[in-house]
């Protein structure tokens, strides 16, 4: 991903902020009132603000920092995003049948990781290029394998190699567990920063958005 640095914004300010996935969807309304629907974007694309969690001047100076270490929206940076940054529920710990990848061929050595949402009318798969570095757990039918010895996986894309003598046989169900980031950059080449308070401050808007693979 050009123009990208794999470096995550501060945890302790992105853990108090707001945002999720957003679509882009077309309704046409007929002369009956009737509707036709029609999505415009096949990926969702996820927005966040970080202000909320800016209340200190500590908060303020690792921003304006990180901001310009980026050079505002030039370079693309990790977010953690508390509502989702798990293979599994947010209440558990990732497995390694978490997410199903794909199915062995006893060729193929590649496996991108996935998430999906939702089950019976319409799931949606989410490419995730942006795992956290030893959270990665993996199995073939079932049976985990070890990074390193079994695998290899490119932080920085997401992509997951088998090594030889590891090659997932043909049928053979690849599955696994993680913990990720979100690719994102500021929305914004400009931070307004309130000083208003003697020893306390804030940012009322930091937005980000998300880069899509």
């Amino acid at each position: 991903m050009p123009s990208f640095h794999e470096v995550r914004f501060p945890l302790d300010i992105s853990m108090h902020g707001r945002g999720g996935p957003e679509r882009r969807t077309d309704i046409v309304v007929t002369g009956s009132g009737r509707e036709q629907r029609n999505a415009r974007w096949s990926d969702s694309r996820r927005r966040y603000d970080a202000g909320y969690g800016v209340k200190s001047l500590a908060a303020i100076g690792a921003v304006v920092a990180f901001f310009e270490e980026r050079r505002g929206k030039l370079y693309g940076f990790r977010w953690r995003d508390r509502a989702d940054y798990k293979s599994c529920a947010a209440d558990c710990n990732p497995a390694p049948t978490d997410q199903f990848l794909g199915v062995g061929n006893g060729v193929n050595t590649r496996f991108p990781l996935r998430k999906s949402y939702g089950m019976h009318f319409a799931p949606y798969t989410r490419d995730i290029v942006k795992p956290v570095n030893g959270s990665l757990r993996m199995a073939v039918n079932g049976v985990e394998h070890l990074a390193g010895r079994d695998f290899d996986l490119d932080e920085t894309t997401g992509i997951v190699t088998f090594r030889a003598g590891h090659v997932p046989t043909p049928g053979a169900s690849v599955t696994a567990g993680f913990l990720f980031d979100v690719p994102v950059r500021f929305d914004t080449d400009y931070l307004e920063i309130d000083l208003a308070a003697f020893d306390a401050g804030d940012i009322p808007k930091i937005p980000l958005i998300e880069i899509r693979p």
